[in-house]
């Protein structure tokens, strides 16, 4: 992503609304897929939650986390994203992830 922005030129109002248009079809896109992804994530809870029962793990795990925020460190730096924002974004998927693993583990019990 990084440095793949070019500045667009328009030679009439028209261009300009067109390429709106188009972005935020895509946007409109991009969004679909991330929800579909966040869900497929999300349903990994179950494996995950069953398995730390099992094991006798906490359902919360600092070193699991902690390489998590290690790894979207290096991508962020790499694709040019603002670390601080991506980090909220991961950690708020940690949290719904992890506030599943609680309610499937109150339903196994």
């Amino acid at each position: 992503m990084k440095g793949s922005y070019e500045i667009k030129t328009f030679n009439n109002k028209q261009e300009a609304e067109d390429l709106l248009k188009k972005s935020r079809i895509r946007i409109d896109e991009i969004d679909n897929e991330l929800f579909d992804l966040i869900s497929q994530r999300t349903s990994l809870a179950k494996d995950i939650a069953l398995s730390k029962d099992y094991l006798g793990m906490p359902i919360y795990d600092e070193s699991r986390e902690a390489a998590i925020h290690e790894k979207i460190d290096g991508i962020c730096e790499e694709l040019g994203l603002d670390v601080d924002i991506i980090d909220q974004i991961v950690d708020m998927l940690t949290i719904l992830n992890k506030n599943e693993q609680k309610k499937i583990l109150k339903e196994e019990c």
